[in-house]
């Protein structure tokens, strides 16, 4: 048997970021080879990263990029189970990468951006790291003629804008306003249907409640849903920057037209499981 030195350990660690124990175990397996050891981890990698992706990946981190003619914009997110690792250099870097790759060909679909090497280089991220990780989304905006502007806000709230005239300052200023305050959809005649029947069956239920004529309650009615309708519409809203001034008067004001914008925010709709480690110790205490 080969003498498993401290040097061979840390020659294998550095070239694979493998863990101390993971490879002297490789090493002894492959009696001091380093290149067959190295066979080995990788064909145990794609194990492991497979074992990681049943557990839920909800922190991370958006990255956009946009166009040196800010024509065109992209938001990506990549997902991690901690918020500790969606900090690692390896996790950013490997975030980079895909939305270098995803915005140079302008690919949305996730699968056949991920076939490949990206997704070699994700299971070999999930190896080293010891987390699923997962490349949840990519969105693309803008086009030839119109002018797009992105803001990211600590790395988990990423915001693009899409518009006819203006500029990237500008649309950067409506972004940071849009991932500040959440509107929900760019103008008042955009609110669907829907959404106006379900705050209006509430806001009835509750103008009733006043004990006031029905005339009255109608008028109270209809303005509780101009006041909601112009709390969701970014048009309406004023201006995070200048409360004097609404949205849709400031792109007014430099002769722009806000035709659309994303806002993605990390685990956004994502069911967290929720670990009760009292228990999981308590289990593992009573199976030993």
């Amino acid at each position: 048997m080969a003498n498993i030195t401290a040097a061979l350990v840390k020659e294998l660690r550095e070239r694979t970021g493998l863990g101390m124990m993971e490879c002297k175990k490789a090493l002894v397996e492959s009696n001091g080879d380093i290149e067959a050891a190295i066979d080995t981890m990788r064909k145990e990698s794609g194990l492991k990263a497979a074992k990681k992706a049943g557990r839920t990946a909800a922190e991370g981190i958006i990255v956009n990029r946009q166009s040196a003619d800010n024509s065109r914009a992209m938001l990506l997110e990549v997902n991690s189970e901690t918020d500790f690792v969606a900090r690692d250099d390896n996790f950013l870097e490997f975030a980079n990468t895909v939305a270098d790759k995803a915005f140079a060909d302008q690919q949305s679909d996730v699968a056949a951006l991920m076939a490949g090497e990206l997704e070699s280089a994700r299971e070999a991220l999930v190896q080293k790291i010891g987390e699923n990780i997962s490349v949840r989304r990519v969105v693309l905006l803008g086009g030839e003629g119109k002018t797009v502007a992105t803001y990211v806000h600590g790395g988990r709230i990423g915001v693009a804008v899409e518009m006819n005239g203006g500029n990237e300052e500008l649309g950067r200023d409506v972004a940071m306003h849009i991932a500040a305050i959440n509107p929900q959809f760019v103008s008042a005649d955009q609110v669907p249907q829907e959404v106006l029947d379900r705050e209006k069956e509430v806001v009835s239920a509750q103008a009733e409640n006043s004990g006031k004529p029905a005339e009255i309650i109608e008028k109270m009615v209809q303005g509780r849903l101009k006041k909601f309708v112009a709390e969701i519409s970014l048009l309406e809203q004023p201006f995070v920057k200048d409360p004097d001034t609404k949205v849709g008067t400031l792109a007014k004001n430099a002769d722009a037209e806000i035709l659309s914008f994303l806002r993605l925010e990390v685990g956004e709709g994502i069911e967290r499981e929720e670990v009760d480690f009292a228990a999981e110790v308590a289990a593992a205490a009573k199976g030993n």
